[in-house]
């Protein structure tokens, strides 16, 4: 049974498209990080264009638990796989998005994280897993004749869907393909004989195809074979073209010179509005702001710490590794501890000596700090409405999310100077102070000194001056960092991949 289209009719600048968007997670279904929201937003904010966008993703548990009006849509034959696949749709929960299932249960059918087992290492069968979703992205791409719907654009999302775009690569009647890179230090990296148990084509194996340093690259497949690339900043886009931040990629991606820009994301108000977040105890905008108290009290309460209003209250949301800097967060307790009406409240997972060392932090800071291991979707809205600052010293940002959140929220970002944190976030320098732009705190050095550096300029100015601090608050309230900006800028980049496409197909036919 086909899914219907009930888009209404385009009112972008471009033409009524049909998109596919394929991605191994996305809100709320299942969600490790931001390429969960980005890819559960951005075909909302298409569809709201007028385009006729669906996602894709494999058919976890959680995923079959939520989806509405789940039905099955096709059988596939997938070669050397181990199990029956089905084709399943639906809707999303929350939202009236078309959503694909790929059904697969001796690949997919596993609680918990869809990459990682219980202790936290990768399922040994991860190439496997994400070679067979790839395989059926690009079936659907073709067109399954049970679907009645065949997409103008394929738009993939990291390694996990890399091969994608490989398989597609000799169909004449293959779509557009886009490939958007979320996080370049994630490349879907595996041995030689990986390759070979795969039984890809031998011609992939080539710099030309997904060798990479004798290493088989999902990410590379994308990369090569896609018709256009895009990570999640203009400032990303930039440093990935560096050997610092490149991953040994950067040669490839100046390569790709046109065919590769940044595109920021946006945040969806529909999930992320303090007036109108149903998690809140207490709903407030630009208006309103003396309401955020109200929060800071519930949020102290389900985290263990004492309630007190006038507290200063730092936040933190997200994984727990060092790229996010959260051992400069560490390094830098003993020097909070002097300042006795602080609080440090944080939420994540990820590695685990780090995990370990913020546990040990909050007994040794007991009423000042609290860490909870793990992710809960509410409590990071109660963290992001209910603190003061929002510390995120990430020593590479592709885009980030939490910063926006926290814009929107009026909770003020202290941040490096990175990626998507430098494209969204001002700092509070005298020239921004007098203009009014100034929305954060940004530090240069990717150091414990540097993070004190600014997370002390923002005390000081929250003791000494609230009403400009107040001031920094609705300044980043009222900026604009809805996905319907972004979701225009990808509409040009998917009419870019289209005019490549066509050119592609006239030469061949020449």
């Amino acid at each position: 049974m086909p899914m219907e289209s009930d888009v209404s009719p385009a009112t972008s600048l471009h033409a009524r498209l049909d998109v596919l968007v394929a991605s191994s997670e996305a809100h709320p279904l299942i969600k490790t990080g931001g390429l969960a929201d980005v890819v559960a937003s951005l075909p909302a904010a298409l569809r709201d264009l007028g385009h006729d966008a669906r996602l894709i993703i494999p058919a976890y548990p959680q995923a079959l638990r939520q989806v509405r009006e789940l039905r099955r849509l096709a059988e596939l034959r997938v070669p050397n796989t181990v199990c029956q696949v089905h084709l399943l749709g639906g809707r999303l929960p929350d939202h009236d998005l078309p959503v694909y299932l790929v059904e697969a249960p001796d690949y997919f059918s596993r609680e918990g994280n869809p990459y990682t087992d219980v202790s936290g290492r990768d399922w040994g069968d991860n190439p496997e897993r994400f070679l067979l979703f790839s395989r059926v992205v690009a079936y659907v791409a073709l067109g399954l004749p049970p679907l009645d719907w065949r997409p103008d654009v394929l738009h993939c999302n990291d390694w996990q869907t890399g091969l994608a775009p490989a398989f597609l690569h000799d169909h004449d009647e293959r779509p557009a393909v886009v490939f958007t890179i979320h996080n370049l230090a994630y490349q879907g990296l595996f041995d030689r004989a990986t390759f070979d148990r795969l039984r890809l084509p031998a011609v992939l194996w080539s710099m030309a195809g997904v060798e990479f340093h004798q290493r088989l690259s999902f990410i590379k497949g994308g990369i090569i074979f896609a018709d256009r690339v895009n990570t999640v900043s203009p400032t990303y886009a930039e440093e990935v073209k560096t050997a610092r931040f490149g991953c040994g990629l950067d040669g490839l991606l100046r390569q790709l010179g046109g065919r590769f820009c940044g595109i920021l994301n946006g945040i969806d108000y529909r999930i992320w509005n303090p007036a109108t977040d149903p998690v809140l105890p207490q709903t407030y905008d630009h208006d309103s702001i003396h309401l955020k108290a109200g929060n800071k009290l519930l949020l102290q309460s389900r985290f263990d710490l004492p309630r007190n209003e006038g507290a200063f209250v730092l936040g933190y949301v997200g994984r727990l590794v060092e790229q996010k800097g959260v051992d400069m967060i560490l390094s830098i307790l003993p020097r909070l501890a002097a300042y006795p009406d602080v609080q440090l409240i944080m939420q994540g997972a990820g590695d685990r000596a780090i995990e370990q060392s913020l546990v040990a932090a909050m007994a040794e800071y007991r009423g000042r700090v609290s860490v909870q291991i793990g992710y809960d979707e509410g409590h990071a809205h109660l963290i992001e409405a209910g603190s003061d600052a929002f510390l995120m010293p990430s020593r590479f940002e592709p885009c980030g999310l939490n910063q926006m959140y926290s814009l929107r929220y009026g909770t003020v970002p202290i941040v490096h100077r990175t990626g998507g944190l430098a494209d969204t976030v001002v700092d509070s320098s005298p020239e921004s102070m007098a203009n009014g732009t100034a929305t954060g705190f940004l530090f240069n050095d990717p150091n414990p000194d540097g993070l004190w550096y600014a997370l002390e300029a923002a005390l000081r100015l929250a003791r000494e001056a609230p009403d400009q601090w107040r001031r920094i608050m609705l300044t980043g309230m009222n900026q604009n960092l809805s996905w319907q900006a972004s979701a225009r800028r990808y509409e040009a980049c998917y009419a870019e991949a289209l005019g490549a496409r066509h050119q592609q197909g006239a030469a061949a036919s020449a």
